[in-house]
């Protein structure tokens, strides 16, 4: 007598129709993509659309689509195509548009696991010497040593100085003259009597003038 297929099935049933294990059917339950009923004593029940949806993933995740592309293609019909079922071209863009919003949310989220990871680094490198003074301590060594040890760690690191404290070796920048070149910086005017251009201080001897000889008596000149 043949088995009728319009009664709903065990799970056990179902996964031996179906050529799966009945934890295979289990999980795709709990990740949302089939809701059986339940019978009395609460045994799962499947009918022929619960079958025909487990068909649909099984034949998808074997080509390699992810559960997540999976669960947007359920939500979505397909269209008789040349002897065969297929998706529209408007139901491929509603799929593709919701797994790439879910893409750019998985990488703001790996971003900013980035950013938290670099933080957590740089507060375990704040911790590590920290945590190496407290283990030498309670193994005896003395107190002031280790104290001394990180003033000179302290003072040796580049970018570690206690604020308002020039590092050792800084010198203090000293003020600079005006420089004429300066925006601002005003240069000496020439007209001024402080003007620093040298003033001409050569004196100019008085000319004298020819005196003609005078003339002798007795000069044939």
């Amino acid at each position: 007598m043949p088995k009728d297929t319009s009664a709903p099935l065990t799970v056990r049933d179902a996964a031996e129709r179906l050529g799966v294990t009945p934890r295979t059917l289990k999980y795709y339950e709990e990740r949302g993509l089939v809701s059986p009923t339940r019978s009395e004593g609460r045994y799962r029940l499947y009918d022929e659309e619960d079958l025909k949806r487990f068909g649909r993933i099984l034949r998808l995740r074997s080509l390699g689509f992810s559960l997540q592309s999976v669960t947007e293609m359920l939500k979505r019909p397909l269209e008789p195509v040349d002897g065969g079922h297929r998706y529209s071209l408007e139901s491929l863009q509603q799929i593709r548009d919701a797994i790439a919003e879910q893409a750019d949310a998985l990488d703001a989220r790996i971003e900013s696991m980035r950013r938290e990871l670099k933080e957590a680094q740089k507060l375990r490198a704040d911790l590590a010497p920290d945590l190496d003074y407290l283990e030498r301590r309670l193994a005896g060594e003395n107190a002031d040593t280790l104290l001394e040890q990180r003033r000179k760690v302290r003072v040796a690191t580049p970018g570690v100085a206690t604020p308002g404290v020039a590092a050792p070796g800084a010198s203090t920048p000293r003020a600079s003259a005006p420089d004429a070149s300066t925006p601002g910086a005003s240069a000496p005017d020439a007209s001024s009597p402080d003007a620093t251009s040298p003033k001409s201080t050569t004196t100019r001897k008085p000319t004298r003038k020819p005196t003609r000889a005078r003339s002798k008596p007795g000069d044939l000149s």
